[in-house]
């Protein structure tokens, strides 16, 4: 399907095969989407191909079967270049996920911070976007600062504004909430914690596969996606970072394929984007997220999001008709995901009647606690929306919403 083609979402949902089974005798209807996506044939495809044909472990052997494993895990970094648009394929490390991604800049890049140096976060943040960065104010006596979103749900930037100094070092900020579907406003962040001297680190697990990424244009410092919200494999993520500072940062782990020389009086390190991928790599994992990239591409980001809001909107405006029911997250330009409370009941066991109909959400804090004590909730059920869903999966949704609500009523 070329990026110009009409959206077919139903010769999409024929790539997908988990997609054709039932849950308790009910139809499939798959809306954990923020949590891990499902996986097309090409991925599955590719992967099956790899194990059966052409699998050995790449970079260091010099026969037939490690060379074309070598070039097909490259042609992967080349894929995930031209996704975010990055310079070089040096700025692209594959971590075992995007959390591994943003533990790998704590640990090497932070490893420079000293003692009451700031590191400003939001209140949106994953709690992978926050535990790593707790770890520096453990080890270094680092101070952070929690940058507010404002009544419209909406990240506050004159707020975060006001919270920048000469002593902040990192500003880490999700590109899009997995709570609220909030986009932050990237580049005028980026502009201003660079005019303040701090870099910045990007968590665009979320925001990757629902809209366009141009590392160059955001000019972030950092960025960390992963694959199996993108339609991949899990166990692969990605690392962007800009090639001086990687130069500078010292390795995240040690061991094989990330080093220059090893003698018995010294190591020296390879050049990004080896230094930071110590061992043997996600080989398989890799190749077929670069599946699932040229999967994305080829339907089109701009489509996939034009789906994907018609079925926010569809559902957002079913569920403000019911009266026992409170959607957290209303900023405008949101992605397509719907975290919602229902009157009376805690939202595990809203999910389990969902579940029952054949409905899969997620419920609980979504690892984002301090947002959730911002709304004052302990948890909040989501429904987060793919570009293989329906819009007749969105009435079920809502039927099963509509059943809890009677339940609890």
């Amino acid at each position: 399907m070329s990026p110009t083609s009409t959206f077919d979402v139903e010769k999409i949902r024929e790539e997908f095969p988990i997609l054709k089974r039932e849950v308790y005798g009910k139809p499939l209807v798959y809306l954990d989407n923020a949590a891990s996506a499902q996986k097309p044939r090409a991925v599955l495809d590719v992967l099956n191909h790899l194990y059966e044909n052409d699998y050995s472990n790449v970079h260091r052997g010099l026969h037939y079967l490690s060379s074309a494993s070598t070039l097909a895990y490259e042609e992967a970094r080349e894929k995930v270049r031209a996704f975010i648009n990055a310079k070089s394929e040096q700025e692209i490390i594959f971590t075992s996920g995007g959390t591994d991604a943003i533990n790998l800049v704590s640990s090497s890049y932070g490893a420079a911070l000293s003692e009451g140096d700031e590191i400003i976060l939001s209140i949106m943040e994953h709690h992978s976007n926050i535990v790593p960065w707790f770890y520096l104010k453990d080890r270094k006596g680092a101070v952070l600062k929690w940058a507010p979103i404002d009544g419209d749900d909406q990240f506050d930037i004159g707020a975060f504004e006001k919270l920048l100094s000469n002593k902040t070092k990192i500003v880490a900020v999700t590109l899009m909430s997995n709570v609220l579907g909030t986009v932050t406003p990237l580049k005028e962040i980026v502009r201003l914690a660079h005019q303040a001297g701090a870099i910045v680190v990007v968590d665009a697990c979320q925001a990757a596969v629902h809209m366009p990424l141009d590392v160059q244009d955001l000019d972030c410092d950092f960025l960390a996606m992963t694959s199996h919200k993108l339609y991949g494999p899990t166990g692969v993520g990605v690392l962007y970072g800009k090639l001086d500072l990687l130069k500078q940062m010292p390795p995240y782990r040690g061991g094989g394929e990330m080093i220059q020389q090893v003698t018995t009086e010294k190591v020296t390190f390879a050049e990004p984007p080896n230094r930071f991928e110590a061992g043997t790599p996600p080989i398989a994992e890799a190749i077929g997220l670069g599946a699932a990239l040229d999967f994305i591409s080829g339907i089109g980001h701009e489509a996939i999001r034009q789906h994907e809001q018609a079925l926010l909107e569809n559902a957002t405006s079913q569920l403000e008709a019911m009266n026992s029911v409170r959607i957290i997250g209303r900023a405008q330009g949101k992605g397509a995901i719907l975290s919602f409370e229902l009157e009376g009941a805690h939202a595990h066991d809203v999910a389990t009647i969902m579940d029952r109909e054949g409905v899969a959400v997620r419920a609980g804090h979504h690892c984002a606690q301090p947002l959730m004590d911002h709304f004052g909730v302990a948890s909040t059920a989501r429904a987060s929306f793919g570009l293989y869903n329906t819009h007749q999966e969105v009435d079920v949704l809502v039927a099963s919403i509509r059943q809890a609500a009677e339940f609890f009523g």
